[in-house]
């Protein structure tokens, strides 16, 4: 009795242990299944944002820029042609001058007795010549009534003939003293600025002495002369330009501008009119020129300036921001963003790059969007998620005067 009571007591203990346990373990696993269902989802992944611009086709100007030295239009020395003493000065140096002005007096004294001389012998050679035709004329009546000889005769129009010619040398003598005459007044021979004069009152002037006297300045048009190296001219042939020559089936001329000392940019552009046909073998340049209006003579001949050349002109060009193109050793590439928000990383063929702006000219098209900021983000194949920036452009804002 006693041990089955015992046994009794024993399987109870066991199936409460057994309820417990089985208790436990389903309170654990409603606990799991409760926090499964209760705990917060994560949130999903944000894609990257990245500012994208749509890619359009547009002229584009491509610039050269270069060191130029102002040069003026006419520079004229203005010298003593005959030998003197400078007698008077009849300007006031640094003004404007016009051209036939008197600038200078050298003392004509022996200039002009000179001429009275030649005058005199001119009036003489014309008294021989009307005797001699006088002569010639009461002979050959005499001869054809055989009053006088072969020989009268001859020696009368011999004397005619010298005294003619005596006419003609007296008159081109006087003519060429009255023209030495005339150069001891010394005129300006262009219309302009002069410069201090360059020899003074008194002093010796002319072949024998000191020549140069002054010079004046035309810059009212001013010439800017650059140089350009080989490989600029073969790229601008390439391109079919042909600098310093007019070209009628082009919309556009290469014009120069520049830029001021004061860092300005000067209001009129320049047209180039000349490019040396040869290049230097010191320095594998060749030579340009452009000429500038310069109304208000604020160009200075003989200052440097920056030149600024516009060379070429592409028509419908692809060009974006240097910004979005990426360097590499396999080349450059962009990252192009497709209609379904995934980059696609695509190499590209640049060109010109100018204003923070490269010319694309193949591996784009027009229309296409590029990533221009947040590129660091992404890798090809991505999804990313675009914001849409301004419209890819090249302002050609250099509309000046």
């Amino acid at each position: 009795m006693k041990d089955s009571f015992y046994k009794r007591i024993g399987h109870t203990v066991i199936k409460h242990k057994i309820l417990t346990a089985v208790v436990i373990i389903i309170a654990v696993a409603a606990a799991i299944v409760l926090y499964l269902l209760l705990r917060s989802k994560p949130a999903p992944q944000p894609l990257p944002t990245v500012e994208t611009e749509s890619v359009i086709t547009e002229d584009v100007n491509i610039y050269g820029e270069y060191v130029g030295r102002i040069r003026a239009q006419q520079l004229v020395e203005v010298r003593a042609c005959v030998e003197g003493y400078l007698e008077s000065m009849l300007f006031e140096e640094g003004t404007y001058i016009k051209k036939g002005q008197p600038l200078f007096i050298i003392d004509p004294t022996i200039y002009r007795a000179n001429m009275m001389k030649a005058k005199a012998n001119l009036n003489k050679a014309k008294a021989s010549e009307e005797k001699a035709k006088r002569d010639l004329e009461r002979i050959r009546p005499l001869y054809e009534q055989n009053a006088a000889s072969r020989l009268d005769l001859d020696n009368a129009v011999a004397a005619y003939e010298t005294a003619k010619a005596d006419v003609i040398v007296s008159e081109a003598e006087l003519s060429l003293a009255e023209q030495t005459l005339s150069y001891t007044t010394v005129t300006s021979p262009i219309s302009g600025y002069i410069s201090e004069r360059s020899a003074d009152i008194g002093t010796l002037v002319g072949p024998g002495g000191k020549s140069l006297l002054a010079t004046v300045v035309n810059s009212d048009t001013v010439r800017i002369d650059f140089s350009m190296t080989s490989l600029e001219y073969l790229k601008s042939r390439s391109r079919n330009v042909n600098l310093g020559q007019r070209d009628s089936s082009r919309a556009w001329d290469p014009y120069v501008t520049i830029t001021l000392a004061d860092g300005s940019t000067y209001p009129y552009r320049g047209l180039v009119d000349f490019a040396d046909p040869k290049v230097d073998p010191k320095t594998g340049t060749f030579s340009v020129r452009a000429e500038m209006k310069n109304p208000d003579h604020a160009l200075l001949p003989g200052e440097f300036t920056r030149v600024k050349l516009l060379m070429d002109v592409r028509e419908d060009a692809i060009a974006v921001p240097s910004k979005a193109i990426e360097i590499e050793k396999g080349g450059a590439y962009v990252y192009v963003v497709k209609p379904d928000s995934i980059v696609e990383r695509r190499f590209v063929e640049t060109g010109p790059e100018l204003d923070n702006t490269t010319v694309i000219e193949r591996g784009l098209e027009a229309g296409e969007n590029i990533i221009v900021e947040g590129y660091h983000k992404v890798k090809n194949g991505m999804k990313v998620a675009p914001v849409s920036g301004s419209a890819t452009t090249v302002k050609n804002s250099r509309d000046e005067k």
